[in-house]
């Protein structure tokens, strides 16, 4: 009998952990950057501005404090996105993977080893771990800011074009992350074809849209299953605002997930 009840209490907890393992978790580490972990275990961050981001969690101000990351994705080469990416890549090992045109430079400055990149564009996709991400278009620019050691100043470098990423769990749940974009409507088609389970828009104003274009892509194109604005509250010149975007959207199905920095939620 008590080997018959320890089978069924293994059965239980080996069934939660299973239970567990399908979720997928996201840590909001501010402005457009998260850490999620897929059901199958993997780290992804994503646009990480952490030790010079004004609204990085504090206990993240040092990258380390990630824990272990398998994989880097940066939607274009501002600093606010592109931010600890390198540092954060080169100290797991992991790859980082972006825009053609702003990976082809990291590599060219020293900022990244060729081995520790991949490069992919719009409609292009890569598999790491069983995990699928997709480049889709984002409308907006990217401009690797760079140190030269050897004068000590700053040097813009083009850097391509934006991206945003619909990045495909090992169990199907799909994440669009918009990256920084403008309106365009091939919002529409996007959420079409790649039909995301959840929607990370920026709602900011001003490098981006704000939170009245924002509401209008989810009422008129988007229809999201779920939306977390994001890529606000962190530059005094973008004044789109959460409560801005609640109110937007009042009276229509979509239904707003807001996330504070530092705050963890699973789906």
């Amino acid at each position: 009998m008590l080997r018959i009840l320890g089978f069924f209490i293994s059965f239980a907890l080996l069934s939660g952990t299973a239970q567990a393992q399908n979720k997928t978790e996201l840590l909001w580490l501010g402005q457009a950057g998260f850490r999620i972990k897929t059901p199958g275990g993997k780290v992804i961050v994503i646009d990480p501005w952490l030790r010079n981001g004004p609204k990085a969690p504090a206990q993240y101000k040092d990258p380390a404090a990630l824990g272990k990351v398998d994989l880097v994705l940066v939607t274009h080469a501002h600093v606010d996105h592109l931010g600890d990416a390198p540092e954060i890549a080169k100290a797991n090992k992991a790859i980082l993977y972006g825009p053609a045109d702003m990976i082809t430079p990291l590599v060219t400055l020293g900022v990244m080893p060729a081995d520790l990149t991949h490069r992919f564009n719009k409609s292009g996709f890569v598999t790491p771990f069983g995990i699928k991400i997709t480049a889709v278009k984002a409308e907006h620019s990217s401009l690797i800011l760079w140190n030269n050691p050897a004068t000590g100043k700053n040097e813009s470098h083009p850097a391509g074009e934006a991206v945003g990423f619909i990045i495909q769990m090992e169990n199907g749940f799909k994440i669009w992350h918009m990256g920084d974009t403008g309106l365009f409507p091939d919002m529409q088609f996007i959420a079409e074809y790649y039909q995301p389970d959840l929607v990370l828009m920026p709602i900011g104003g001003n490098f981006t849209m704000d939170h009245d274009d924002a509401a209008y892509a989810v009422k008129t194109w988007v229809k999201p299953k779920a939306v977390i604005p994001i890529h606000y509250g962190t530059n005094p010149l973008a004044k789109g605002t959460l409560a801005g975007f609640q109110a937007a959207l009042q009276g229509s199905p979509y239904k707003v997930t807001p996330m504070t920095e530092g705050q963890t939620l699973e789906f």
